[in-house]
């Protein structure tokens, strides 16, 4: 695998010796001091670039890069629609391990990009377009301190939905019920933890992409739970995860609450859980339990 060093050097070399390339950055995980160093962390780079229609007419100059693994190309696929507006990004896994998440940026874009988010650091600035850039932050990314009301409607989703996890099981509709659980529950589970994570903190820091750094804030019992709430391809697993989450969000909403003032909506929990309880004593397939 190549070294930081030599990525660097290539990187900054093809943007010295193109004088379309005006200027260079890096976002992500390498401008954040808190992300421990891996040799799987991106590149996140941006070429600040004036006629970038010649790039992307001539897709080949990445080429110079390395010997791909694969590349996608998200503002070109018709599958996705594109979300970078007059962006364009070539994301780029290599032979070697290393990998490029490239964007090109229209020089007229500078002033918004500079808002747009404080993990960046200038590399090359070949004309003083980024003068006063200040330290690489993650503060955008700490955890906010809800309110009353993001507290409350938390709770309700994830109540209301638990109904149809439920449902989905009565009815043997397993793709059904591991939606719900996992693409909706589970994401009110995890904000209501990261919450937890931020009282415990002060609400100073940022607990990962997908809170993936959320074992190190939480309770080591609560992270444990956590564990248990992803299911098996059986109805009986799914059962058992949904009231392991029940139970993990009841206890850390509840801690939430009391931390913040809140109101728990225990009537609603209380009324769900035994629908729940209902549903699953109507399933052959959980009474084993």
């Amino acid at each position: 695998m190549r070294s930081e060093q030599e990525m660097m050097s290539l990187v900054l070399g093809m943007a010295e010796n193109d004088e379309r390339v005006r200027a260079v950055t890096l976002e992500g995980s390498r401008t954040n001091p808190n992300v421990p160093k891996d040799l799987f962390r991106d590149y996140d780079i941006s070429f600040h670039v004036k006629d970038m229609q010649s790039y992307i007419d001539q897709p080949d100059w990445v080429d110079a890069f390395g010997e791909r693994i694969i590349m996608q190309m998200p503002e070109a696929m018709a599958m996705f629609p594109p979300e970078l507006g007059n962006r364009f990004s070539y994301l780029m896994l290599f032979k070697d391990g290393n990998r490029i998440d490239m964007t090109l940026i229209p020089l007229e874009e500078k002033d918004d990009y500079v808002k747009e988010d404080k993990l960046m650091q200038v590399l090359l600035d070949k004309d003083g377009l980024f003068p006063d850039v200040p330290p690489s932050t993650d503060i955008d990314y700490w955890v906010k301190r809800p309110s009353a009301a993001f507290f409350a409607d938390c709770c309700n989703e994830f109540w209301w939905v638990a109904t149809y996890v439920a449902k989905g099981l009565w009815r043997k509709e397993m793709l059904y019920a591991q939606d719900h659980l996992n693409n909706l529950m589970r994401p009110m589970l995890v904000k209501m933890l990261e919450w937890q994570a931020g009282i415990r903190t002060n609400f100073s820091l940022s607990v990962g992409k997908n809170g993936k750094f959320l074992d190190r804030y939480i309770p080591e019992e609560s992270w444990q739970k956590l564990i248990l709430t992803y299911p098996a391809g059986t109805y009986k697993s799914v059962w058992t995860a949904l009231f392991q989450m029940v139970e993990l969000f009841r206890e850390t909403a509840q801690d939430v609450a009391s931390e913040l003032d809140f109101l728990y909506p225990l009537e609603e929990e209380q009324s769900v859980t035994a629908y729940l309880e209902r549903v699953r004593g109507l399933d052959p397939e959980a009474k084993s339990m």
